[in-house]
């Protein structure tokens, strides 16, 4: 962290799929070695298959409730792997925004003892913990391509359920056992 000026944000083209700068960073995150053709093809692929998986739960549900009023649409929507944009883009938004945390600790020096000081994350460094916390659970997990595993972990957190979530509740219970010292925040 620099100490004189606070470092300027870089502007970020938006993806060429979705326009979205929000998957433009995803992609940034997921690519290694520079390699972003790579990172591209594995999340759009997991985009695509978490909203079909997610779709097919839905119908599904549907299907047993009795309703059958959607039918017509889920039918029409089901034949293909055609997905509007903004769907997709929702289902992302919201997956990130439930593993994304609300506060976290941060290590302060006090008179020679160190002390885990809980403080408030904005915005758009939650969405970027959220973002790396997915790619490392989905690195962890057992499906065959990284394209399943993202989109697997995707799912999960879309559902509120999965590693990138346990991992934000073990940052939200740092922070909740060491509300004493919040105090020191700077």
């Amino acid at each position: 962290m620099p100490r004189r000026k606070a470092a300027i944000k870089r502007e970020i083209l938006p993806d060429p799929l979705y326009g979205s700068e929000e998957v433009a960073k995803f992609i940034n995150v997921l690519m290694r070695a520079g390699k972003k053709s790579i990172a591209e093809k594995i999340l759009y692929s997991a985009l695509e298959i978490m909203t079909e998986r997610l779709r097919k739960e839905k119908d599904k549900d549907d299907d047993k409730g009795g309703k059958g009023g959607k039918t017509g649409s889920g039918a029409a929507a089901g034949k293909g792997r055609v997905h509007s944009g903004e769907e997709i883009l929702e289902t992302l938004r919201r997956a990130l925004g439930n593993v994304a945390p609300t506060v976290e600790v941060k290590s302060r020096r006090v008179g020679g003892a160190t002390y885990q000081v809980p403080i408030e994350v904005a915005a758009d460094r939650g969405v970027a913990l959220a973002m790396r916390w997915v790619v490392q659970a989905s690195k962890g997990r057992s499906e065959k391509t990284m394209a399943l595993r993202l989109a697997a972990e995707l799912q999960d957190a879309y559902l509120g359920r999965g590693a990138s979530i346990k991992t934000r509740d073990d940052v939200h219970r740092m922070a909740k056992a060491n509300q004493a010292f919040a105090h020191y925040r700077w």
